[in-house]
């Protein structure tokens, strides 16, 4: 059984879609970060960097942090969703990476800037908004080429679709990125990623393009 300490973010679907589509049982405890649970005495034995999502492993009493940390395990605790064929799993690694050093912290920064807090800062707004733009191109490029980003679906995908989600606060148009739009609905439709959108049951809608 998996403990899984989450929140409705992307570092945090990322992880309940995984569970998902691997099938592993799981329990889902809500951190909620708006109300600072995340910096809890209890939290900080899980995750010692005070973030969301983190997961206790019952079977090992293993505790991990760092959502791509976390994807790695489950793949290699179920053998599925990285292959292990060489070029492909760094093909893989290569995405991955790609999500956790560049999307995902500076899609955050367009997020947090541009979204919650317009005019604080116009070199912010402009310099992450241009990151975003660029990241965007990079993506649709890849997609261009191959069906998912290491070929076939995997623990890259499932890192990266839900920063894509947020395309509406990212400065982008989807309709300049038919390559991204492609990829994007069919990880949307899949069952496992359906489940694993909103395991805290707020009942959002999955935002399509």
């Amino acid at each position: 059984m998996i403990d899984l300490y989450t929140w409705m973010t992307p570092n945090g679907q990322k992880v309940s879609i995984m569970l998902e589509e691997v099938g592993l049982p799981y329990r889902v405890h809500p951190i909620d970060i708006t109300k600072d649970h995340q910096f809890g005495p209890a939290f900080l034995k899980i995750s010692p960097n005070n973030k969301i999502p983190a997961i206790v492993d019952t079977d090992n009493d293993l505790h991990l942090m760092e959502s791509g940390a976390i994807l790695m395990y489950l793949a290699e605790k179920t053998g599925k969703l990285w292959p292990q064929d060489f070029p492909t799993k760094w093909r893989v690694a290569e995405w991955l990476m790609w999500q956790m050093g560049g999307a995902g912290p500076f899609l955050g920064q367009v997020h947090h800037f541009v979204k919650f807090n317009p005019g604080k800062s116009s070199y912010a707004e402009e310099r992450y908004s241009k990151e975003a733009q660029r990241l965007w191109r990079v993506l649709d490029t890849r997609l261009g080429e191959v069906e998912y980003v290491a070929g076939d679906y995997s623990v890259a995908d499932i890192a990266i679709w839900p920063w894509i989600s947020r395309f509406e606060w990212q400065t982008v148009n989807f309709n300049e990125h038919s390559n991204i739009k492609r990829w994007y609905v069919a990880i949307a439709e899949r069952p496992a990623v359906q489940r694993g959108w909103d395991v805290l049951e707020e009942g959002r809608p999955m935002p399509m393009p």
